[in-house]
């Protein structure tokens, strides 16, 4: 039977868990935003989330949005740092000024706790928390309290998430959440960037503002969207820094990345709750893209379209909001 096994142990210096099972290996970073920072066969030397090298460690942890999975909560931007909610305004800090918006809320810059890490015969787990209240540091900005929790799974199917917000508090607090995955083309060592096809279950695009906020109307997509939409398309055949509606396929919201001349298929398969894609493909550098689910339209709180199409989630005391993504290979 395969080997499973969870540890802690270190990774570029840093307190991690690893998960091991069979020919996949995952790691954890728990301090650092809770970043599930590296998925990969062993077998066969497919390294599938983008890691931060050794030299490139510091530059990672002042900027930690474009290395594994990290939790954007909120996610994206906000007009002015500004987030109009139930008739008070949030005051968020101004932290891109080329936009003079928010960018990517808190949890992905804050420590996560390790709250449990072990094995079974079938795979190998571990899960992370942040529990808000009014001591912690995010309530000055979000001031809320809640908690947020991550399970991720290692098994022969490959990877789970799962992810779990609980609102803790005696007010309605906004659920606004995505993951700014940051996947290798090529994932493979011998592979080049032209050997990749991907497919996203995109909708229409959003039309954008100078300042990267949604003005409410749609876009075409272009002959090379559409190819996203069906057969696949080159990951890098422009630069994108684009945000779609997501419109699951054949009951599912999915990412597939095809590696051409191996003929291996890496799914990111997300649930129905994300409405939205955020595409970023780092100005069509090849190595790496971000296809980030996400659930709600960006600077939602300020767009007068219907909560329920846009993805303004909210949580009323007690409430849970609960989703699975699992990343594996076909």
């Amino acid at each position: 039977m395969a080997q499973r096994t969870a540890y802690e142990g270190t990774y570029q210096g840093e307190k991690a868990v690893w998960l091991k099972s069979g020919r996949y290996e995952a790691i954890l970073l728990p301090e650092i935003g809770g970043n599930l920072i590296a998925f990969r066969d062993v077998e066969s030397g497919y390294r599938f989330l983008r890691e931060p090298g050794e030299s490139e460690m510091e530059a990672f942890k002042s900027n930690p949005g474009v290395h594994g999975i990290p939790v954007l909560f909120p996610p994206n931007r906000y007009e002015d740092g500004r987030f109009p909610w139930k008739g008070e305004v949030l005051e968020f800090p101004v932290n891109e000024a080329a936009t003079h918006n928010h960018l990517h809320g808190f949890l992905h810059t804050t420590a996560w706790e390790v709250e449990d890490f072990g094995q079974t015969p079938f795979e190998s787990y571990v899960t992370v928390k942040v529990a808000v209240d009014e001591n912690h540091e995010v309530y000055r900005y979000l001031p809320f309290k809640f908690t947020a929790r991550l399970k991720y799974t290692l098994s022969d199917d490959g990877l789970a998430q799962q992810v779990f917000i609980l609102n803790d508090g005696d007010k309605e607090m906004p659920c606004l959440l995505a993951f700014h995955t940051a996947v290798n083309a090529p994932f493979a060592p011998e592979s080049t960037a032209k050997d990749y096809r991907v497919k996203l279950t995109i909708g229409q695009r959003w039309q954008m503002s100078d300042r990267m906020l949604p003005t409410g109307s749609y876009q075409p997509l272009t002959a090379e969207e559409l190819q996203m939409q069906g057969e696949g398309v080159f990951p890098f055949f422009a630069s994108m820094d684009n945000h779609y509606t997501a419109v699951p396929q054949n009951g599912r919201n999915r990412m597939e990345l095809t590696d051409t001349r191996l003929g291996k298929t890496l799914v990111y398969d997300v649930g129905t709750s994300y409405k939205q894609w955020m595409i970023w493909n780092n100005g069509a550098t090849e190595g790496f893209f971000c296809p980030e689910p996400q659930i709600n339209l960006v600077n939602a709180p300020k767009s007068d379209l219907p909560a329920e199409e846009i993805g303004l989630f909210s949580l009323l005391p007690g409430e849970i909001w609960e989703e699975r993504s699992r990343l594996y290979v076909k």
